[in-house]
């Protein structure tokens, strides 16, 4: 094999916000949207990587020579393809050519796959036989190291787990996970785009991990045995920290042992196909990274207060890491273009943006093609 084409989608989640880098438990979904990488041996050891979308290029001399690039979409390749040759030895290099139709700073994970589709396929040309697990571990590395954003592994789970029509239920903490058809006959799944990429996200996530590791300290004092905040419960969180002393930690530890408890309970709604309950949950998670985590902002829940008491909606919530991005909303089928065309003239009065939508489907995870 000379050469490969691989695609790789990016991901919606319907709950578990927030909580993947807390051993905790999310609810993603692969999307029709995916990179698509085309990859070729070379004669030499050179490395040429071309985005398409871009117009954009990348000539590296050898794996030596691999260090972060000034142009970011490089770095997401790079990423990975160090973290590949800590394992295992390329035996050419290489001709990439990357194009992406995952929208760029909407929360759907347009960096994860762009990772894991030059992982799958440079493992699927080069006869690396690294298991799917790995993979996705090795994309996730590659966007700590190379991108600097300290993301759990949710999204490059889901962008080579996906299944058509399903979505998976991840325990971040034991990395099983099983699968739940996705029953949402007769609706449909609309993102609403804020078109606001506030520049404080990336910090602003990091800076939550290291509030919930600060959580996790305060609770350890009484039970030494709590590892992560998947192991505490809200009784031992009002114990161990005051809410008037420490309120930001406390926040920040109240809505993840909340989500995590809640995102559990919302696959027992899907098995026993009560969208409403499910859809209420959703509502209820948005609540909780607006006013506890605190990484919503105006415009995100401008789309949310607009939709909270439409009947047509049977759940909402600001999606991603924050500061930005979409929100998704289960609707009614009959209600969508109405609803569309609604809230997208309300967000337009409310803040003086163009509002953009996707309606999505789910797809399969990361494929050669």
């Amino acid at each position: 094999m000379q050469s490969i084409t691989v695609k790789a989608p990016g991901r919606i989640n319907l709950i578990g916000e927030h909580t993947d880098y807390n051993n905790g438990f999310v609810l993603p979904a692969a999307i029709q949207n995916a990179a698509v990488v085309t990859i070729s041996k070379r004669a030499d050891d050179q490395m040429h990587f071309k985005a398409l979308d871009l117009n954009e290029e990348l000539m590296l001399d050898s794996l030596a020579s691999l260090q972060k690039s000034e142009k970011q979409w490089a770095n997401y390749i790079i990423g990975v393809i160090v973290q590949i040759a800590k394992k295992h030895k390329f035996q050419t290099g290489f001709n990439l050519e990357i194009k992406s139709d995952v929208p760029i700073g909407a929360g759907l994970s347009s960096s994860a796959a762009i990772e894991c589709a030059v992982a799958y396929g440079l493992n699927e040309l080069f006869g690396f036989g690294i298991n799917k697990m790995d993979l996705a571990f090795m994309a996730q590395k590659a966007e700590h190291d190379f991108a600097g954003v300290q993301c759990g592994i949710m999204d490059q789970f889901a962008s080579i787990f996906g299944l058509k029509d399903q979505v998976v239920l991840l325990d971040c903490k034991t990395m099983e996970h099983q699968y739940f058809p996705l029953n949402i006959k007769g609706h449909q799944i609309v993102l609403f785009d804020t078109g606001v990429k506030h520049a404080l996200a990336s910090s602003e996530y990091n800076t939550r991990r290291n509030e919930c590791e600060a959580g996790v300290k305060l609770l350890q004092v009484k039970y030494p045995e709590i590892v992560s905040l998947r192991d505490a419960t809200i009784n031992m969180l009002e114990e161990c920290i005051d809410a008037t002393a420490n309120p930001v930690v406390y926040k920040r530890c109240k809505y993840v042992i909340e989500e995590i408890e809640r995102t559990q309970a919302a696959t027992e709604d899907l098995k026993a196909n009560q969208l409403f309950a499910f859809g209420q949950k959703m509502f209820a998670t948005h609540n909780g990274l607006s006013e506890l985590y605190e990484v919503s902002c105006p415009e995100l829940d401008i789309l949310i207060t607009a939709v909270s008491n439409d009947q047509n909606v049977i759940g909402a919530r600001m999606m991603g890491g924050g500061f930005g991005g979409c929100t998704i909303n289960i609707v009614n089928d009959n209600a969508v273009q109405d609803l569309i065309a609604t809230i997208s003239r309300h967000y337009q009065e409310q803040t003086g943006k163009a509002l953009t939508h996707y309606l999505v489907s789910i797809e399969d995870g990361a494929k050669v093609i």
